[in-house]
């Protein structure tokens, strides 16, 4: 049974990696498993202004990217009033203490190392998918 549009918006996702390839995993991926729209960014810059342009219902950062990182984009985020409260899931490869100390210290709300279980990261999303929609 499909649910009137009226009464229902699949949630806007905004995917970020640098990797093409890394991202159209990630569209397969994500669709599979969550019933929502998706638009992806390749570079820090292209993501600001993009999550500012459509101030979707969560973003799926890459930290590690040439020129404006993951961890400079979310910062910038946190810091604006309109996009503050945007959850934002970290997608690391980087996995030492010192790195995940400042993945969280950027303001990120959750991060997943690569790579990923497709469970973790359809649950991390449902979560902060749930908690947003009761606010």
């Amino acid at each position: 049974m499909h649910m009137n549009s009226a009464s229902y918006k699949k949630p806007l996702i905004v995917a970020v990696d640098d990797n093409q390839d890394n991202l159209l995993l990630l569209e397969y991926q994500l669709l599979e498993v969550i019933d929502c729209q998706l638009v992806t960014a390749i570079d820090g810059e292209t993501a600001l202004s993009l999550i500012q342009d459509k101030l979707p219902d969560l973003v799926l950062m890459d930290v590690l990217m040439p020129g404006m990182d993951g961890a400079e984009v979310i910062r910038c985020l946190k810091r604006s009033p309109q996009t503050a409260s945007i959850p934002v899931i970290a997608l690391t490869a980087l996995a030492r203490n010192e790195e995940r100390e400042l993945i969280l210290e950027s303001g990120c709300d959750d991060y997943l190392s690569k790579p990923y279980d497709l469970a973790d990261l359809q649950t991390a999303i449902l979560r902060h998918l749930g908690v947003r929609s009761l606010l």
